[in-house]
Order: C-alpha cells, then sequence, then structure tokens
C-alpha cells in the first residue's frame, strides 16, 4: 500500500471520529461512537493499524507515526466527550451553567473594633478641643508609674497585688537618686494607669502643653460587668497658666455632649488621687443610675515639680476616663467582657 493512500485513510478516520464524538448528545451515542473507532476487536482504528503492515518498509516510520497521532487524537476527543456530559449534568443538578454575566457574591468584610472605633472617635473630638495625640511605652519603671506622680514608697496603690510587675534586671529607670527607694525603682511593670504618658511628655515639653493620650492599662482586677484586668483609657492634660477646675469641668462636659449626642449628665463627686488636687470622681447618667468614668482634678504641685516645672508659674488639669465603660454607655452594653470575648456576632452589629 502506497504511503500517501494510508495517510489519507487515517486523515479521513480522524475527521469522521471528531464528528462523531462532537455531535453525540449522550453517554450511549459516546459509547456507540467508542466501540467505532476504538473497539479492540472490530474498531475502525484497528482494523486501520492492519494496513501499516502493507506499507513499503521505508516508509513505515512515517506512517506508524502518523497512526500514533490519530489514535491519540480519536482518545482525547473520547474524553473530551465524556467531561462534557458530566459538566451538562452537573448545571442541571445545580439548576443552570454558569453565567459569567451575574454579579459575584460579595466579600465579607471586616470591620473595625468597637474599641478602636471609640478610640478614633475620642482622638477626633479632643482634637477639635485643641488636644494632640501623645504615646507611651506600656511597659514602664517605678519613677514613671509612681513616683513622678506622687505616689510614694509606701502608698498602697504600689501593691503587689495591685500591679502586674515584671521579673526583669536592673536597668536603670528615673533620676539618679540615693534613696531608699534606689533599689526599688529598678524595677518595671505593666503600666497601671496612661498617667505615665503625661510625665514623658512634660519632661520633654515647656509649657504650655494640651495632650491626650490613649492606650492599654493593665491591672489585676477580677473581670466583672465593669471591670477587667486590661483595659483602655483616656488620659488628658492641659498645663498652662490659669488653668481652673472650671476649665475641667467644661472640657468634660463638651466631650460628653460631643460623644454621646443625647442628654447624658456629668456629675463630679470629691475624692483623691496622688497625683491631683483637688481630685474628682466623674459619673455619667447610665440606663438609669450612674457608672463611674473615671477620676480628674487639678495637677498636684509636686508633679509640675517633678517634672521641672513651676507650681507658682503653672497650673494644669488632668483626667482619665475608661474607654470600655465609654463605648458600654455609647451602645447600650451592660458588660464589658463582651467586647474582649470576639464573638463575631456580637462584634458584627458595631458598624
Amino acid at each position: 500500500m502506497a504511503l500517501d493512500e494510508f495517510l489519507a485513510e487515517l486523515d479521513q478516520l480522524a475527521a469522521q471520529a471528531d464528528k462523531a464524538f462532537g455531535s453525540a448528545g449522550g453517554a450511549e451515542a459516546v459509547e456507540a461512537a467508542r466501540v467505532e473507532f476504538l473497539g479492540a476487536k472490530s474498531g475502525r482504528l484497528r482494523a486501520v493499524q492492519k494496513g501499516l503492515g502493507k506499507v513499503d518498509k521505508a516508509d513505515k516510520p512515517a506512517a506508524g507515526k502518523r497512526f500514533n497521532e490519530v489514535k491519540n487524537q480519536v482518545e482525547a476527543a473520547l474524553v473530551a466527550a465524556t467531561d462534557r456530559l458530566k459538566n451538562a449534568a452537573s448545571g442541571a443538578r445545580t439548576g443552570s451553567q454558569f453565567d459569567p454575566t451575574i454579579p459575584g457574591v460579595r466579600r465579607r468584610l471586616g470591620r473595625l473594633h468597637p474599641i478602636t472605633q471609640t478610640i478614633e472617635e475620642l482622638t477626633d473630638i479632643m482634637g477639635r478641643l485643641g488636644f494632640t495625640v501623645a504615646e507611651g511605652p506600656e511597659v514602664e519603671d517605678l519613677w514613671h508609674n509612681f513616683e513622678a506622680l506622687n505616689i510614694p514608697l509606701e502608698h498602697p496603690a504600689r501593691d503587689p497585688l495591685d500591679n502586674f510587675y515584671l521579673a526583669t534586671g536592673a536597668v536603670g529607670a528615673g533620676p539618679d537618686r540615693a534613696d531608699a527607694a534606689g533599689a526599688d525603682r529598678q524595677k518595671w511593670l505593666l503600666r497601671s494607669q496612661t498617667s505615665t504618658v503625661q510625665i514623658r511628655v512634660m519632661e520633654k515639653t515647656k509649657p504650655p502643653v494640651r495632650i491626650i493620650s490613649l492606650g492599654r492599662v493593665y491591672r489585676p482586677d477580677t473581670a466583672d460587668a465593669t471591670h477587667y484586668p486590661m483595659f483602655h483609657q483616656i488620659e488628658g492634660l492641659l498645663i498652662d497658666r490659669h488653668v481652673t477646675m472650671a476649665d475641667l469641668k467644661s472640657i468634660l462636659h463638651l466631650f460628653a455632649a460631643s460623644f454621646f449626642q443625647d442628654d447624658v449628665e456629668v456629675r463630679f463627686r470629691p475624692s483623691f488621687f496622688p497625683f491631683t488636687e483637688p481630685s474628682v470622681e466623674v459619673d455619667m447618667s447610665y440606663d438609669g443610675g450612674w457608672i463611674e468614668f473615671g477620676g480628674a482634678g487639678m495637677v498636684d504641685p509636686n508633679v509640675l515639680a517633678s517634672v521641672g516645672y513651676d507650681p507658682d508659674e503653672v497650673s494644669g488639669l488632668a483626667f482619665g476616663l475608661g474607654i470600655e465603660r465609654i463605648c458600654a454607655r455609647r451602645h447600650g452594653v451592660t458588660d464589658i467582657r463582651e467586647f474582649f470575648k470576639n464573638d463575631v456576632r456580637f462584634l458584627r452589629q458595631f458598624h
């Protein structure tokens, strides 16, 4: 058999096989085409293969190569037809074929945690009142956390049961003073208040000072509806000439009215803090009652003197409020522990 004749027979078989598999509308038609072209005994490809032995010896390599190509082509047509039927059946089960013109499903986007949202809004409100943001470390030395804030060594606020002290090596902190507290000043702890940032700012800045600091603080409190071992504070400090309690009350009233945007009431109760004199507790109306939001007062002259300010020349006000309580009051949450459970169902409520 001439090579041209053999190749023509193969080309004709390949074209017919492509047409048969391509037009097969069901599994029975595909199976019939498979038997016709690829059957082991009576398949047409098998019959053509017998003709390969009649091709001249010199032309057999070319004839064998083309035969293998056609065989692969017919087998690929069978696979394509089978896959086409499977895809069609899958589309029928799901109700329809994929339509690329239909808009996709929007991915669910995360949202800021309600505490973060509150911090950002507080920063914006206090910025409009002229306060700039200052930051400080969460791991503090005793000088900034206690001594510079007029909290002496024997004060109960320094009790190990009321603070998270850290087991670290002696690294030195605060002024180099040879006194009984010198060794104790080498200790470090997780800051118990953001007032430490006030000291750090005043040590480097001459009056006037008008700053807020917002961040995490740590106290070993038993977790309940209004307490948590780790919580957030907003601390405010204003140092200038002729600062009075009237300025403090005005700022806190403006802050409450701006944030809560309703008829929130603020009251001030006399209290005592080592770093302010006079001192007040700040309460805000909540759910028919009152809830303590933090402390405030006029900066104690000893604190001013500890950072090199002249108490006869300048005065100041300071306040520290719990951000969790502010956030809870805003959203009607009765237990601040909900903010730390990371329950997406709860957090999804806050847009």
